[in-house]
């Protein structure tokens, strides 16, 4: 156990002698970074939004295979987890324990899990078995353990970003025999596959790890180069956006009941008239 503290210690971004002379970054929010996940929240919220008009039938819009909306898709996503990456990079920085990381690592697992639940309630052809929160709780472990790579980071994400590319085209081709086996729910969480699986959310480890990884590595360069741009003190419009994002778990699993009840509402009213 003292050797995993002393090893948080040293994942800070910057050499023994940096983590040992440069004061730590405080508040243990800091705004800028909240904010930023705020954005992704609303930026979100208006795609769910668009998606539950979509299917309940009063906008007809095919988010499978729009790249209006896979684009935007794949945007907040990696918005998501580039600020995740730099969330643990500040939190090891401010000597976070594992112990306080692994309450936190609970509850991100225990919303998976009710996110499983709720997807088979309403799509039970194509509910959501490794969406962005299971990948979440993946590769937040993953990202932590391996902090202290430090430059390395950047390459290991650049890697992560182009095996599923490297694996696509060999089980198109030569490794096609394979293809069964990475297709399967059993192995396609790691994104290996030669084709996407029919679920609602999609986050796989490989290539969302690499982004993640790079959010790391931003925030080690951060904290070693700029410090002072993660203190920056935010202007009033956008300390909404920032409270949102401190509640940004909470908010995630309740903004879609609510904007599903709000719908199903509206249409019962309009119905009524």
């Amino acid at each position: 156990m003292a050797s995993w503290r002393f090893a948080s210690k040293a994942l800070c971004c910057v050499t023994t002698s940096k983590v040992l002379s440069d004061p730590v970054i405080r508040p243990a929010r800091l705004g800028i970074v909240d904010a930023l996940r705020g954005g992704a929240m609303v930026w979100m919220t208006v795609f769910h939004f668009c998606f539950d008009l979509s299917h309940f039938g009063y906008w007809s819009q095919n988010f499978r295979a729009d790249p209006v909306w896979t684009l935007q898709r794949t945007f907040i996503v990696s918005l998501f987890l580039l600020c995740a990456g730099l969330g643990q990079a500040v939190a090891i920085h401010q000597d976070q324990s594992w112990g306080r990381f692994g309450r936190r690592w609970i509850q991100i697992a225990a919303c998976a899990l009710l996110v499983t639940l709720g997807s088979w309630a309403m799509f039970p052809r194509s509910f959501i078995y490794f969406g962005v929160l299971h990948g979440m709780a993946v590769m937040l472990p993953l990202v932590r353990a391996t902090a202290g790579w430090r430059h390395g980071l950047w390459l290991a994400g650049g890697i992560a970003l182009a095996l599923p590319w490297v694996a696509h085209a060999a089980l198109t081709g030569p490794l096609a025999h394979w293809a069964v086996y990475f297709n399967d729910p059993s192995l396609n969480w790691l994104g290996l596959i030669s084709r996407k699986p029919f679920t609602e959310d999609y986050v796989p480890l490989l290539p969302w790890l690499g982004v993640m990884w790079w959010g790391m590595a931003a925030g080690c360069w951060l904290l070693e180069k700029r410090p002072h741009w993660l203190q920056l003190r935010l202007p009033t419009g956008l300390q909404g956006l920032a409270m949102l994002g401190r509640w940004s778990l909470s908010y995630y699993m309740l903004h879609q009941p609510v904007l599903i009840g709000l719908i199903l509402l509206w249409g019962a009213v309009m119905q009524s008239v």
